[in-house]
């Protein structure tokens, strides 16, 4: 993380940034998907869907619904409108919303502990894919 904003300005640390902030999103918005396919909620048929169906069953608070939205948001700017990206406004998120990441995890396993079992009582063993 680039101490101050003089810092973050070279070039080579600001596309470093920008790029570990759009695989971190797209590292959760992964996660989101496959909970959705591993808890059977449903086929989304368009990525708010997912969010929804992750409230819907509890899995996650409005609250981070929300941040998720404006994640999601932020990451189609990183990769689609390059050209128009403020500099101080990724600066602003590197130093003040990067506990939204935490909070979110921390939401998600809390979750997850308790989709342990299922309705009927039985243990449920989140399916493993072999490694590529």
């Amino acid at each position: 993380m680039p101490e101050n904003y003089e810092t973050y300005q070279k070039i080579e640390k600001k596309r470093a940034c920008e790029r570990l902030l759009q695989v971190s999103v797209e590292s959760v918005l992964d996660i989101c998907a496959q909970i959705v396919i591993e808890l059977r909620l449903g086929l989304p048929s368009e990525e708010d869907d997912i969010f929804e169906k992750l409230e819907q069953a509890k899995v996650m608070s409005s609250v981070a619904k929300e941040k998720l939205k404006r994640m999601r948001g932020f990451r189609n700017i990183l990769v689609h409108e390059y050209g128009h990206i403020d500099d101080r406004l990724v600066y602003g998120l590197l130093k003040n919303n990067m506990e939204d990441f935490d909070s979110i995890r921390k939401e998600i396993i809390a979750a997850l502990k308790l989709f342990r079992t299922t309705r009927s009582g039985e243990k449920r063993a989140f399916r493993k894919k072999p490694m590529a």
